[in-house]
């Protein structure tokens, strides 16, 4: 089993600032939040399983590049200590580590199940667990990041949808039971961001990847992918004071995926054709 591997510091502690924990940080919608938090005032700490892409984000935003792997409670109870240690707080939690997961129930593995499960939704319950007592003590927030897969299932993602929405249970619950406590816990679905992942899943359309991009937006009202940085903004806005009193909440980042009437919509567009 994984426990810490390997750490690296990129600038000395400031007691004074918010300290914030991204899994998933070093690439995608992870990277952009490590990022943005660090821009409004945060120390960060950025975690993953790959260490090259971990250190570039925290040398570029002088913070802490820790390699775990959330799968293994071990890992998320020494990263919490490792923090602790190091900091004395821990004020954010952002819950980005994620994979797909694509396949349908008569065709997933069981290998594949667990996996997607064991990192998606399993990894996130280990690091709050890890942290609850932390957060408690500073009055701190969970984000964690979903997808819209949560809320609209498609083709092929039972794996990747039931633990999306898993997600979102699992954060009203911390709602709930520990609100009076101070603790906030939020999600944010995204739609389509245009990300590495997102990137090498375009390819199943074609190499046009533009193309493909217009292709799985061709619904979407605002007609386009988001940006990691958008996604961002959202996670951070949830963090800060300004939603102080936002909690147990559902944020859609998806350029309203989630209102798309899909059968209507491709009725009218053929009926408007007819016109």
């Amino acid at each position: 089993q994984s426990v810490l591997p390997r750490r690296r510091w990129y600038r000395r502690s400031d007691v004074e600032s918010p300290v914030a924990i991204v899994t998933g940080g070093g690439t995608g919608i992870g990277a952009a939040t490590a990022r943005r938090l660090a821009g409004d005032g945060s120390q960060v700490v950025v975690c993953g399983r790959r260490p090259a892409p971990l250190e570039r984000v925290a040398k570029e935003i002088g913070g802490l590049a820790l390699v775990v792997d959330v799968r293994f409670p071990a890992d998320c109870r020494q990263l919490v200590s490792e923090v602790v240690r190091h900091f004395g707080r821990v004020d954010s939690l952002v819950l980005n580590a994620g994979v797909a997961g694509y396949g349908r129930v008569g065709e997933l593995s069981v290998d594949r199940w667990q996996e997607t499960l064991e990192t998606n939704l399993s990894g996130a319950f280990y690091l709050c667990s890890a942290a609850i007592a932390v957060l408690v003590g500073t009055g701190g927030g969970v984000v964690a990041v979903s997808s819209i897969a949560a809320l609209r299932t498609g083709p092929s993602v039972a794996a990747y949808s039931a633990s999306k929405a898993g997600l979102i249970a699992l954060m009203r619950s911390i709602a709930v039971d520990y609100g009076p406590s101070g603790v906030r816990a939020n999600v944010v679905c995204p739609g389509w961001v245009r990300t590495e992942m997102a990137d090498e899943e375009m390819v199943v359309l074609g190499s046009d990847r533009e193309l493909a991009y217009r292709r799985v937006t061709s619904h979407v009202p605002q007609r386009r992918p988001g940006a990691a940085e958008e996604v961002a903004a959202a996670i951070a806005w949830l963090l800060s004071g300004a939603a102080s009193y936002v909690n147990g909440a559902v944020l859609t980042v998806d350029g309203g995926t989630a209102v798309v009437d899909a059968g209507s919509t491709e009725f009218l567009s053929v009926a408007s054709e007819g016109r």
